[in-house]
């Protein structure tokens, strides 16, 4: 009997072992297929699952590019910081600094607040929650990517006409005032916006008396050893000295520019994808704020279709994302760099990286959800 349970132990093994690097060899042959098929100079992949034990640690070059890189370079995560700003709420509301549904003329000064919100002649500055900036649905525009009311560009356009301008987050915030209109009275809608994070990250330095660097590297960065994390142009990581890996847009290298400090509370971190696990498997285990405020951050709204909104998260169903027949879901964010951070709950999987090139970001998601069936099918 005893030797009986030893054959199946060792028959197991072997099985999983061959499962794991069958799928090692199909996840680098996607990876490398996705590479020569975009416009991208590099990229990074990191596949891990404890449970599977899984843990595949990628970073490619193109022939033609002068980037050099390896898998413990740091990368612009973009609005994937947007988890590490919510996370910061989250960590103040759990020591009773706050509460999601304060309104935010509670902790911002009335210079910021006054005008914020002015739609159809009627003032809804001081109506805007905590909860309302964390969700999106404030109503505020995106300073980002938004129309002007006067046809001049909006900032992400202006990242590039001077890119030698330092932004302030005040600046930002009287950009969206005199350039933009809000959308909708808060809580009545839903729409993406990076001047809420600004605004976010405000409240975090305003409450906390650090600034927004400061914070994550207390509350985040040192317990979790997140040694090259950092926020761009602000701070420096913990124990790192690699240089960040260099994103584009086009032919236009944008990691080195000064106006990219207009990318702050929403997109402004830097790190590894070593460090992103790190960070969201202990918010998953509720190392970072409490189960009950992490469940409540997880409260969900409609974006789109296959899409759903938290507090600073995202969860997508793929079933109605790409019409298909499939349970597999993920929570977790991308950014505009073609960065992405996701856990599948049903396979127990952490998938993060970066194509560094914006014009593919839209295509993350199906490399993702390829990798989730490889895993699925192979073990």
């Amino acid at each position: 009997m005893k030797n009986s349970s030893l054959q199946a132990l060792f028959l197991f093994l072997a099985i999983s072992s061959f499962g794991q690097q069958s799928v090692h060899k199909e996840v680098m042959e996607l990876f490398k297929t996705k590479l020569e098929k975009e416009t991208i100079r590099s990229a990074f992949l990191h596949v891990y699952s404890k449970s599977k034990g899984i843990n595949i640690h990628l970073v490619e070059s193109a022939s033609n590019s002068e980037d050099t890189i390896t898998t413990e370079s740091p990368f612009y995560t973009a609005s994937i910081t947007k988890m590490f700003t919510a996370a910061s709420i989250g960590i103040l509301k759990d020591h009773k600094k706050l509460n999601f549904e304060d309104r935010i003329a509670q902790y911002l000064p009335e210079s910021l607040i006054d005008h914020l919100h002015l739609l159809k002649g009627k003032e809804y500055s001081r109506e805007i929650t905590i909860a309302q900036l964390l969700q999106h649905n404030s109503g505020l525009p995106d300073y980002f990517t938004d129309v002007t009311i006067d046809g001049s560009p909006a900032i992400i356009d202006q990242l590039l006409i001077d890119t030698n301008k330092a932004w302030t987050a005040r600046e930002i915030i009287q950009f969206t005032k005199v350039k933009m209109k809000p959308l909708f009275p808060p809580g009545k809608g839903y729409h993406y916006s990076d001047t809420a994070y600004v605004l976010l990250a405000l409240i975090i330095e305003e409450v906390s008396g650090k600034s927004l660097d400061r914070f994550f590297q207390q509350y985040i960065f040192q317990p979790l050893s997140m040694d090259g994390s950092y926020i761009n142009l602000k701070s420096s990581p913990l124990n790192n000295e690699l240089s960040i890996a260099k994103f584009y847009v086009g032919e236009f290298e944008l990691s080195s520019i000064k106006s990219l400090s207009a990318d702050w509370g929403g997109g402004g971190l830097v790190a590894t994808t070593q460090d992103l696990i790190a960070f969201f498997e202990a918010y998953n285990n509720d190392q970072i704020v409490k189960q009950k405020t992490r469940l409540a951050m997880q409260d969900w709204v409609n974006e789109t279709v296959g899409m759903e909104y938290g507090f600073g998260i995202r969860k997508v169903s793929f079933k109605d994302l790409l019409n298909i027949e499939t349970d597999l879901q993920i929570i977790g964010h991308t950014g505009s760099t073609a960065s992405f951070l996701w856990y599948c709950p049903q396979l127990d999987t952490y998938i993060t990286g970066t194509l560094n090139q914006l014009e593919a970001s839209k295509n993350t998601l199906k490399l993702v959800y390829d990798i989730l069936k490889i895993i699925e099918n192979k073990l």
